[in-house]
């Protein structure tokens, strides 16, 4: 629609852009440097950060600069996860039919995973997203799974993501015997001014831009109403790229996004 208008190849803004093309804030690649540690020592680590700040991107980043030879990701993603179906959604994952109770799930599952390092020499990498839904019953579970041969070793590497509510639980003494196990910590913060800047030109570069559509100060009007979420930079900016092709501006500039803000987005 408004890609041949601005004479992008790509749309710039879009949720599945490939993952090497994504801007490589400092953020970003201290949070995969933690991951890829966590994963090749299997670590315990907890990703948080608020809406819209790219934590499942991150993740989808994560996954795909791992060997496939040395390691095999397993993500759930499900905000009534029970131990039963987290056990269930792994073992399916690796090809299995999970036994009905937990506990025979649990064993089931330990077979799995010794057999994958033993025989394929594959470390297990589990992702569990969306982790700031998931019950006390769940989370204490996590607990228990990352005993193993006397705790002396972890099964896997496991990796919470969720928004900040989920650091701010696990604060909760309830939840210190949890705490105490997370090995690595990553908080993913929202873009400064200059940041959203950086990101917007990445984004619009990777959609093959040949010169600047947006002004300064619409890139300060759409950093005050994202207040740096990657989410709302990507939401608002392709609602002006589409009003600026349907009003044949080449130029999208401050007014134009606090039109368009107002009209579309308020």
């Amino acid at each position: 629609m408004f890609e041949s208008f601005y004479g992008l190849s790509n749309t710039p803004f879009s949720r599945d852009i490939p993952t090497d093309q994504l801007y490589p804030s400092f953020m970003l690649e201290e949070t995969l440097g933690r991951l890829e540690y966590a994963a090749e020592r299997q670590l315990f680590a907890v990703v948080t950060g608020d809406c819209g700040t790219g934590k499942t991107t991150t993740i989808r980043r994560f996954s795909e600069m791992l060997d496939q030879a040395r390691f095999t990701v397993l993500y759930l993603s499900d905000s009534k996860l029970t131990p039963r179906h987290f056990y269930k959604g792994l073992l399916e994952q690796l090809g299995c039919e999970s036994k009905f109770y937990r506990g025979d799930a649990k064993r089931q599952l330990h077979r799995e995973i010794e057999l994958m390092r033993g025989i394929h020499r594959l470390q297990p990498v589990v992702v569990v997203d969306e982790a700031h839904l998931l019950d006390r019953e769940m989370l204490e579970e996590v607990r228990f799974l990352l005993n193993f041969k006397m705790d002396a070793q972890s099964p896997m590497a496991l990796i919470l993501v969720g928004q900040s509510e989920l650091w701010d639980r696990l604060q909760l003494q309830a939840y210190a015997a949890i705490r105490q196990r997370i090995d690595l910590q990553c908080k993913l913060p929202h873009y400064d001014r200059a940041q959203v800047g950086e990101y917007m030109k990445q984004h619009l570069a990777y959609a093959g831009a040949k010169h600047d559509i947006f002004s300064d100060g619409a890139v300060d009007e759409i950093y005050r109403f994202s207040s740096g979420a990657a989410r709302l930079v990507n939401k608002v900016c392709t609602h002006c790229l589409i009003y600026g092709s349907q009003n044949g501006h080449r130029i999208i500039d401050d007014h134009m996004v606090k039109r368009v803000i107002q009209g579309e987005l308020s």
